[in-house]
């Protein structure tokens, strides 16, 4: 039996002698694979984090050399408005489309978009043959085109956060003193309801003067009414002619066309965000929308 012991602890002790070093090298190997693993997941986080600020100070650069270029081009266009220095028509008209389609979310346009028109329709008059008539007559047809391009782009921006409805004017009468249907919208959680009264259509300048009733909730006064008055033609632009409303909300009425007979409108409502750069929100619906988003995130 002691023998026997002897041979058994001769055996383990033989099997503890070989797997000391392996133990040893084991864990050697464990320890290089673990340091191999670390090195190469911090280059990996070091190549990630090179790459991203790299891509941003590019995006920066860009973004500075974009502006540059944005603003040295807005003020020669402005310049050339301001400064026309006897243009023609055909100038002016191009350095409208230049302006309005790479500024017509920053800029209220209207101005000379109703100032061309009418440098238009005076030379017009003054026209001695069919055929300067005619080019004056391409010259609207350009403006309209341009604008409603405008409004359609900008629809489809607000279209896609925002609620709409569509109304029609009936034209084969007088429409002065006509309500349309009140329609309601929700957004956000809240429920606007809108009447629109046809005031006054001037159909030689397409324009439509109306008045506008809104009714919204407030969680302290009740349901409150704003009435807004203003005139709608094709160069007013949603993103710039705007309502405010309760809540940094914004609403605008577009005209999409208009003839003889009737007169096509719609209304959107929609977030604050999405209305104009130049205009900038109060400091309580900063405050307010922090505090959504806040409760939004709260468990």
């Amino acid at each position: 039996m002691n023998g026997e012991g002897v041979k058994k602890r001769d055996t383990w002790d033989k099997i503890d002698i070989l797997m000391r070093p392996m133990g040893g090298l084991l864990t050697a190997a464990a320890i290089t694979l673990l340091g191999f693993i670390t090195s190469n997941a911090l280059s990996q986080r070091q190549a990630i984090d090179t790459n991203t600020r790299l891509y941003t100070e590019l995006m920066s650069r860009r973004e500075e050399s974009e502006s540059a270029l944005r603003k040295d081009m807005c003020v020669s266009i402005i310049n050339s408005f301001v400064n026309p220095r006897d243009a023609g028509l055909s100038s002016s008209v191009l350095n409208l489309e230049m302006l309005a389609y790479n500024f017509h979310e920053s800029l209220n346009l209207k101005p000379l978009f109703t100032e061309m028109r009418r440098r238009v329709i005076r030379e017009r008059v003054e026209a001695k043959t069919e055929a300067a008539r005619a080019e004056n007559d391409a010259y609207l047809d350009r403006l309209e085109s341009m604008a409603r391009e405008i409004v359609r782009r900008q629809m489809i921006v607000l279209e896609g956060v925002g609620k709409r409805f569509d109304r029609t004017i009936d034209l084969t009468g007088d429409p002065a003193g006509t309500t349309l249907e009140p329609g309601t919208l929700t957004l956000e959680g809240v429920s606007t309801t809108f009447t629109i009264d046809v005031l006054d259509v001037d159909r030689a300048n397409r324009e439509i003067r109306i008045g506008l009733s809104i009714e919204t909730p407030d969680p302290d006064l009740g349901r409150q009414t704003k009435v807004a008055t203003f005139g709608v033609s094709y160069f007013d632009f949603p993103m710039i002619d705007n309502t405010r409303l309760v809540g940094g909300q914004r609403c605008s009425v577009v005209l999409n066309s208009i003839s003889d007979q009737s007169a096509d409108i719609t209304l959107v409502l929609f977030p604050g965000t999405y209305a104009s750069l130049k205009e900038k929100p109060y400091y309580n619906e900063v405050i307010e929308n922090v505090l959504k988003a806040n409760r939004r995130l709260a468990p």
